[in-house]
């Protein structure tokens, strides 16, 4: 499905990435841990294209297709979904007009008629129950006046919408109380299919107990230095990242 070979990128005239290479295949879900500063964040937007970015080496390649070439809104019609870190607020946009333009856009990349507004109607209703989002969020603007929690299950409602083939979850359970990152993680649980495959941003153990990763990467200065199971994640959770730094030397 995704694989990074030799990925490096820049903002401002500084390296973040300094030789990324990662292959994410159908239905895995890979976690990526490391120090604040150390290039999670920056590889989440360059797959999707954040135009701060510049790649200045290697390559992502997506289904055979160059990713890198292809525009941020191609790269979400072809299935590669971002729930943010910091959910930004769009004020005069409501939920349902939002998420139709953004299914329908899908849809026509697909060769799908639009979806009629009734079944679009009920479709919302499905995916809201999944992650229990109050039915008067959704008659809102996009964010506006959401809590940190609902904003976090708002992404996972946008995610359940559009069905994505990658979903990139950037430290999704930041902030989040203990029952609002149950919500969350197990919404997306109950949306993972045979196809379905996530690359996870986190700190901390007690998402991926929820989210049950196969893989777990560790990410200093701008490489991947460390590759593991679950256990690997348990053992930064007990041990920090010093340990790691410290082989490093």
């Amino acid at each position: 499905m995704l694989q990074i070979s030799n990925l490096h990128a820049s903002i401002g005239g500084k390296e973040i990435l300094k030789g990324i290479d990662l292959t994410v295949k159908d239905g895995e879900v890979h976690a990526l841990m490391g120090l604040n500063g150390a290039g999670k964040s920056t590889l989440s937007g360059v797959i999707v294209g954040h135009p701060a970015y510049e790649v200045t080496q290697g390559s992502i390649t997506w289904d055979g297709k160059d990713l890198l070439s292809l525009k941020p809104e191609e790269r979400a019609n072809e299935g590669i979904f971002l729930s943010f870190q910091q959910p930004v607020e769009i004020p005069g946009v409501s939920m349902v007009n939002f998420m139709r333009a953004a299914l329908n856009a899908r849809r026509k990349h697909q060769g799908l008629d639009p979806l009629p507004a009734a079944e679009f109607l009920k479709l919302m209703r499905e995916k809201r129950k999944i992650v229990e989002l109050d039915s008067k969020l959704t008659s809102r603007s996009v964010n506006e006046g959401f809590s940190g929690g609902e904003k976090k299950r708002n992404e996972i409602f946008q995610m359940a919408m559009l069905e994505p083939r990658l979903a990139i979850l950037d430290e999704t359970d930041s902030g989040l109380d203990v029952d609002a990152l149950r919500i969350v993680a197990e919404g997306f649980n109950k949306l993972r299919t045979p196809q379905t495959s996530a690359i996870v941003i986190t700190h901390y153990q007690r998402l991926l107990d929820y989210l049950r990763p196969d893989t777990v990467h560790v990410l200093i200065d701008g490489r991947i230095v460390k590759t593991g199971g679950p256990e690997l994640a348990a053992e930064i959770e007990s041990r920090g990242f010093d340990w790691i730094v410290k082989g490093m030397e």
